[in-house]
């Protein structure tokens, strides 16, 4: 049954609970802001946008979550989709408003369906390679602002024409190395420093974000120094307006023509929201010893995405960084959630003229800090020291999301993993053959089994799971055995899974051996092998009489047979 954890909670509330994160929600709130202004600009749309995700999804997964001390808002892991489908002439920000309420309905359905957990399958492999991949797209695109260059529009590279900055890694690498004859030197001074202290932050205190003190002291420094000199760099207000109230709600288009244009991209965002929600929920766990409820965390999460564009909000999800900083500043409950959402509509709606002087310099810095950490590099070379398939898998996702598209390194990345594991599955799988008196074998306990067999009889050890994948090698040892028994028992101890493919070969087994006269025994099948025995008709195919628990009785049944 669907319920907020911030009903949870409030049944034991106190004051002092509330002043814990009243304080932790201003915090985070005003550390919300420039990643909120930053990840908007890096995604290709204006600075109000990733406020009003903040502020509207911010407050729906705080309140309709299944997590304590999630921080929800724009993260990193959306620019290179929103990056795409805001610049597709055809789609724009209305596409994208329909294709973020798509992805809220999904993850509000796969809440509701319980399907929670599923997130936890998609491999390791993958998320690392295209979260890896998401952040050398979002680096790239902070160069043009973290070296001051300035292209000059139409711009011919290599007999191309660019209009305006490419959405593609390779097209923004050509444009700005046409442009490196544009570099503002102090831009690229102001966002080496900002780099600097971003990364030298944490020897001071780990409370405060260094990300934050970095934006007030280049907005500070900027103002002094444009007054007094001729230096200059772009700032928020010579390319956009921070508003100073909410906009009016506006229903997205929702035909079918556009509906099905977007739902890859639907999909997509569905994907990385609950993979990035439920990660930094299980973070927060980590850190203060709860546990959420991963379903009722996607219906929050759904619920916050369907708000969200409604207000010219982006796609949101759990934030893991603003989720510890809530954490660590003392944030307990989704109330500090809340607070930090309120917080960032009141510093819009009073003090939106000063967030206008923040240096892009300054924001684009705050960017690659945030890309480097995404990177996850210890975790790369991790991987790269294992087995090839998952290197393979872990590169493939890579490249394709840097230069393909996200949604189809995730598609791709899946039914390359897929085929890793059945083929690892596969060469796991053994078919063993006995037809001596004495057949011989290692318990899980290190005791050697000694089976005693009937005159006539064959026992074939299936070591494994016997699916689409291992059928044939089944197929193969049971056509070179040349069917010269009465009996044939197939000992399915080590056998935990049986698919459709496997209950066809049982099937082609049994009519070869009926051709012949041969009965065949089940031992010690597990019971998804029995159950799907069951619904398929198998087991009265087979005849129930023949099916056992244990190699005992199965000989005891074929000594009975074969003394007929």
């Amino acid at each position: 049954m669907y319920k907020p954890e911030f009903l949870n909670t409030i049944k034991n509330y106190s004051g002092k609970s509330f002043i814990t994160d009243f304080i932790a929600g201003i915090i985070v709130g005003i550390v919300a802001l420039p990643l909120s202004i930053a990840f908007a600009i890096a995604s290709g749309c204006s600075p109000e946008t990733g406020l009003y995700t903040a502020i509207f999804a911010g407050f729906c997964i705080a309140a309709f979550g299944g997590t304590r001390c999630q921080i929800g808002g724009p993260t990193g892991a959306f620019t290179v989709i929103i990056y795409k489908i805001v610049n597709d002439p055809s789609l724009g920000l209305t596409g994208l408003a329909t294709a973020t309420v798509l992805a809220g309905i999904i993850l509000i359905l796969l809440g509701v369906f319980k399907l929670g957990g599923l997130v936890k399958f998609i491999p390791y492999t993958i998320v690392i390679g295209f979260t890896a991949g998401i952040a050398v797209t979002i680096a790239t695109g902070q160069i043009g602002d973290f070296f001051g260059m300035t292209p000059q529009f139409p711009l011919t590279v290599m007999g191309t024409e660019y209009l305006k900055m490419p959405g593609t890694f390779a097209g923004k690498i050509l444009v700005y190395a046409a442009s490196i004859g544009t570099i503002n030197w102090y831009s690229f001074a102001m966002a080496a420093i900002c780099l600097a202290i971003i990364f030298l932050w944490p020897k001071v205190t780990n409370r405060i974000p260094g990300s934050l003190i970095v934006i007030i002291l280049a907005t500070v420094v900027h103002i002094f120094v444009s007054k007094y000199t001729n230096l200059n760099t772009d700032i928020i207000k010579d390319r956009y307006a921070i508003p100073s109230s909410l906009p009016k709600p506006v229903l997205p288009a929702l035909g079918l023509e556009t509906i099905s244009n977007v739902f890859p991209t639907a999909l997509s965002i569905a994907i990385l929201a609950a993979i990035e929600s439920l990660l930094s929920a299980v973070v927060a766990d980590g850190m203060i010893g709860t546990k959420h409820d991963s379903n009722s965390e996607l219906i929050g999460q759904g619920i916050a995405n369907i708000v969200s564009p409604l207000f010219g909000g982006l796609p949101a999800t759990g934030a893991i960084a603003r989720t510890a900083t809530n954490i660590k500043n003392g944030g307990r409950s989704p109330v500090a959630g809340i607070v930090h959402a309120i917080v960032l509509l009141l510093i819009m709606l009073l003090f939106g003229k000063y967030v206008e002087y923040i240096p892009m310099a300054a924001l684009a810095a705050v960017l690659i800090s945030v890309a480097w950490n995404m990177a996850g590099i210890p975790s790369i070379k991790e991987l790269l020291k294992g087995q090839k398939s998952d290197i393979c898998v872990l590169t493939a996702t890579f490249l394709i999301t840097v230069f393909v598209d996200l949604t189809y390194a995730i598609g791709i990345g899946l039914i390359m993993a897929a085929f890793f594991f059945i083929k690892k599955m596969t060469e796991l799988s053994e078919v063993q053959s006995g037809n001596r008196t004495v057949v011989t074998g290692i318990l899980g306990d290190g005791h050697t089994e000694q089976i005693e067999l009937p005159k006539d009889v064959m026992v074939y050890e299936i070591d494994g799971p016997l699916f689409f994948g291992t059928v044939r090698k089944f197929e193969v040892a049971t056509e070179q055995a040349g069917l010269n028994y009465k009996v044939l028992i197939l000992r399915m101890r080590n056998t935990l899974y049986l698919d459709a493919g496997g209950i066809r070969a049982l099937e082609q087994c049994k009519a070869a051996c009926d051709k012949k006269g041969i009965t065949i025994i089940l031992s010690g099948i597990h019971t998804q092998p029995y159950m799907l025995c069951e619904k398929t008709g198998m087991a009265d195919k087979i005849g129930r009489e023949n099916i056992f628990d244990n190699i005992s009785a199965a000989l005891a049944r074929a000594n009975e047979l074969v003394s007929k």
